[in-house]
Parts: structure tokens; C-alpha cells; sequence
């Protein structure tokens, strides 16, 4: 059972919110007689993206290629790295401050530079790579370290073998990491996962707008430039809007993969089924 079939409410308030404030937003413009390069009533902003569909749909298609692509690849880079970083203080006190670097660093003071000495596809990639990898790297690495003491020491006497060799323990490593710290790792890397996928689409539609080229490959965040430029503002809107349910809808299925995952046995997907 979702969280939302066990609580209505939770489904219906947002969606009369949402009527709500699209009711009041239509009723004044037409009352003020708004223009449509000032304020387009929400009417002509459905007309607008049903009209623009064929061009507004090969945009949204290539930010959501850039997307997942790049959420995938944060998910794979992350989850390696911190295992390997758990593994090994030497590599965790080498590597880590590099990765808090990247960061801190805003992806749009990075972006012209990557466009430099990238293809543009390639760098957008790596822009939508860059802000999703950090949430997926420090949430499962916090995870992994989140391990009780008392289970670490009790799965040492009865499971790892005394053997002070290097091969030994690195194999006694990898036991802990798989039967122990995996499981207990995976609530906070389903959380850094529902942050990077909005982050990754953040990345994408930043490093759209750097890169500002036109062409078959131009993206949401593309349309929109196009369209200020043009003060053709219904498309505008219309491109946000994609852009916006792009990001809802993204979010709701990571939150859905987590709850499938945790609801028979973490507390937080416990909760939410009472």
C-alpha cells in the first residue's frame, strides 16, 4: 500500500490547492485583460503546449536523456566510490576533499569552462553528473559508517577470521560490507538518491542555458531562452511547466523505488503505512 492510498487527504489537499490557485490565476487575467507577453493566462498556456507539442516534446525528451543519464552515472560513480572509500582511510582522506571541492563549486561557474574542452552534449552530461554525484556519494557513505559498533565487533567474533594478513582482512571487509553495512546503508542512499534526481535535472538545465545553442538536441532550458528572447512567453510557461512535472514525476518514482524497498522493515516506511 503507498503512502497516498493509506491517506487521501495527502493526494486530494494539493490537487484543490493546485485548482485553486490555477482558478484564481485565470479569473485575473482575464479581468485585468492581462497581455499574453506579460502574463499568459493558464487557458493559453495549454493551448500554447498542445500547439508547440512536437517541438516542446523533442526538447523535454533530450533534458530527461540528460537527466537520467546523468543520475545514473552519479548513482554508479557514488556507490563505488564510497564503498571504496569505506574500505580504506588512506583513499577516504586522499579523495574525499577532492569530491567536496566539486561540490562547492557552483555548476554554472564550471559549466562555460567544461564547454570549452568538452562536446556540448558531453558537458551538459557532465554538469547533470557533477551536482547529482555529491548527495548519492555523501548519504551512502554516511550510511556505511553509520554501522552499530556493537554489531561491527559481534560480526568480527563470530564471522572474520583472526588472520592478520592483508588478504584476510580485506576479505573480512567485504563480508561486513555485504551481509552488514549494505542493508543498513540503503535508507540513507534512497535518500541521497531522491535529492540527486532533482539535483541532476538542475545540472541539465543549467548547462542547457550555458551552452545556449539551437539545433536538434536543444533541451527545455533552450526553449526557454528561445522564447524570452522572442517574448513568446505562452511557450515560455509552457516549457516551465514541463519542466516542473519533469521534476515531479521524477521525484515521485524515486520516492516510490524507496518505499518498495524499506516498507516491510524500515521504520520510516512503517510509518507511513499506519
Amino acid at each position: 500500500m503507498t503512502p497516498a492510498s493509506s491517506n487521501p487527504l495527502k493526494l486530494v489537499l494539493p490537487l484543490l490547492v493546485i485548482a485553486a490557485v490555477i482558478g484564481s490565476w485565470e479569473t485575473i487575467v482575464r479581468l485585468q485583460t492581462i497581455p499574453p507577453y506579460i502574463l499568459p493566462a493558464p487557458s493559453l498556456i495549454g493551448t500554447t503546449m498542445v500547439a508547440d507539442w512536437p517541438l516542446l516534446q523533442a526538447s523535454l525528451l533530450t533534458t530527461l536523456k540528460t537527466t537520467l543519464l546523468g543520475l545514473v552515472l552519479a548513482v554508479l560513480g557514488g556507490v563505488i566510490l564510497a564503498v571504496t572509500l569505506s574500505l580504506s582511510r588512506i583513499v577516504e582522506y586522499s579523495l574525499y576533499p577532492f569530491a567536496v571541492v566539486l561540490q562547492v563549486t557552483p555548476v554554472i561557474a564550471i559549466a562555460p569552462l567544461l564547454l570549452i574542452y568538452m562536446p556540448q552534449d558531453v558537458a551538459v552530461l557532465t554538469c547533470a553528473w557533477l551536482v547529482a554525484f555529491f548527495p548519492v556519494l555523501s548519504n551512502t557513505m554516511l550510511g556505511l559508517q553509520s554501522v552499530d559498533r556493537n554489531l561491527m565487533e559481534l560480526f568480527a567474533l563470530y564471522g572474520a577470521p583472526a588472520s592478520r594478513k592483508p588478504l584476510a582482512r580485506l576479505r573480512a571487509r567485504l563480508k561486513a560490507l555485504w551481509y552488514l553495512r549494505r542493508p543498513a546503508a540503503l535508507p540513507a542512499f534512497l535518500a541521497g538518491l531522491r535529492i540527486a534526481g532533482g539535483l541532476s535535472l538542475i545540472g541539465a538545465v543549467v548547462a542547457e542555458m550555458a551552452a545556449g545553442s539551437a539545433g536538434a538536441g536543444s533541451g527545455l532550458a533552450y526553449r526557454i531562452i528561445e522564447s524570452q528572447y522572442r517574448l513568446n512567453i505562452p511557450r515560455l510557461f509552457a516549457a516551465l511547466v514541463l519542466l516542473a512535472l519533469t521534476g515531479i514525476a521524477l521525484y515521485l518514482l524515486l520516492a516510490g523505488i524507496s518505499h518498495w524497498l524499506l516498507r516491510h522493515w524500515h521504520e520510516s516506511a512503517l510509518t507511513q503505512e499506519r
